[in-house]
């Protein structure tokens, strides 16, 4: 599970002194347990499982990603790099990421297993995708590349 990397990792970084990595660590692991606190309202008394956990990290990594187009635009290099430096650790704790042809195959399969026709099957493939590749794709660009391949 990556609450179990996540704590390894965690005390990996405490001996080897990586302050990055340690905040970083940190900062994740306290994101999930307040997506637990949240879902405890909804009966689930164990928490979010991985895929949620890896659609936590992917939007971790975004709202990074917009920090550092806007750092870099503001002539503040210095925290556009310390934003870099986040993105890599959490990076270390995802899949993979799927490349352009890999996505177009995905999307292929995902119309073959959820029946999707036309632009009105757009968000079951979508569901289908997210539940099952889960942190391995840009999903602002698997829609549009999904919305091409069901014809819209």
């Amino acid at each position: 599970m990556l609450r179990d990397q996540l704590t390894e990792a965690l005390k990996d970084a405490m001996r080897a002194k990586d302050t990055v990595a340690l905040s970083t660590i940190r900062m994740m692991i306290a994101r999930m347990k307040e997506r637990d606190i949240e879902v405890r309202s909804q009966g689930n008394q164990d928490g979010i499982g991985d895929p949620d956990v890896l659609s936590m990290m992917g939007g971790m990594i975004k709202q990074r990603q917009e920090s550092v187009t806007a750092y870099v635009q503001g002539g503040r290099q210095d925290l556009a790099d310390k934003e870099t430096l986040e993105i890599a650790v959490i990076r270390r704790f995802m899949p993979s990421q799927l490349d352009a042809a890999g996505v177009e195959a995905v999307i292929a399969k995902g119309i073959v297993e959820t029946g999707a026709a036309g632009i009105k099957g757009m968000g079951p493939l979508m569901a289908w995708l997210k539940a099952n590749y889960a942190g391995q794709m840009d999903f602002a660009a698997a829609s549009a590349l999904a919305k091409k391949a069901l014809g819209g």
